[in-house]
């Protein structure tokens, strides 16, 4: 998927990624259920949830914990404000 490639190619240095991977994988695992089975759906929130971890700045990537607990707030008050549209800029409803 081009949300988990985008993480894996980010340039932080080895332990910084590896703890970024973490936490991306964690964090959606945790919130996957509640994006239904819709592709399109799937990889917006997949790509929003990847864009808001490698916001974080490099220096304080040091617990993936944290940064998963971090992103996921970002998250659900992005997703209170707006919701997600599909990558194509469609909406669908």
């Amino acid at each position: 998927m081009k949300a988990r490639e985008l993480v894996a190619s980010a340039s932080y240095g080895p332990e910084a990624l590896k703890i970024v991977c973490q936490a991306f994988d964690a964090a959606w695992n945790d919130i996957a259920a509640n994006f239904g089975d819709d592709p399109v759906i799937i990889e917006a929130a997949r790509l929003k949830l990847a864009n808001i971890i490698l916001s974080f700045p490099h220096d304080k990537i040091r617990d993936a914990e944290q940064v998963k607990r971090s992103a996921l707030q970002i998250l659900a008050l992005q997703y209170r404000t707006a919701p997600v549209s599909p990558p194509d800029g469609s909406r669908q409803g």
